[in-house]
């Protein structure tokens, strides 16, 4: 059994996946995964699908350095984005697996949302660059772990209607009772 970083509050009412040493760059997947956390699952699929299409961006907030700035990203209140397409098949695919983990689980697949994402660093693979004068650089790659824990919404239960009882203290009864 794999411990996850996020465990859920309810776990009937959860599906999980994971993907472990995924070759995909760390920083492009944290920021989708990102973009992505607390959206329900029809929502995610529908973005993450224009983004593809270039018709929506993903906004780079955290690993922004040297970003280019896009007029699409002043929808989420930044100047800074991109289209990372393989980290969006890579998190598309891990949803779709977490989804068909709950319809087997039995939960109901529109009320599905995105509780949990979470992309952690994997160790680097090793290649090596050559360089001028004959000198070698390191050329690494930064693979991804992924998790996704899939919640159902539980349902809102109306607040009671009670009569708003009043509590006192001695010396309040002690008045109370002498008026």
């Amino acid at each position: 059994m794999v411990r996850y970083a996020a465990t859920p509050a309810n776990p009937s009412k959860a599906a999980k996946s994971r993907g472990s040493y995924l070759r995909v760059h760390f920083k492009n997947t944290h920021e989708v995964a990102v973009a992505v956390k607390g959206l329900k699952l029809s929502k995610a699929y529908a973005y993450l699908n224009n983004v593809t299409e270039h018709k929506q961006i993903i906004p780079f907030r955290k690993f922004n350095g040297g970003v280019g700035r896009h007029a699409q990203a002043k929808e989420f209140g930044t100047t800074q984005g991109r289209w990372p397409v393989k980290s969006v098949k890579f998190v598309t695919d891990l949803l779709k697996n977490a989804e068909s983990n709950a319809e087997a689980k039995g939960l109901n697949v529109e009320e599905l949302y995105i509780s949990s994402i979470i992309v952690n660093q994997a160790p680097k693979h090793r290649r090596r660059t050559y360089r001028a004068h004959g000198r070698i650089n390191p050329f690494m790659c930064s693979p991804s772990h992924i998790e996704v824990v899939l919640t159902e919404k539980d349902e809102v239960v109306p607040r009671a209607n009670d009569k708003k009882v009043v509590k006192l203290n001695a010396r309040q009864l002690a008045r109370n009772a002498r008026l």
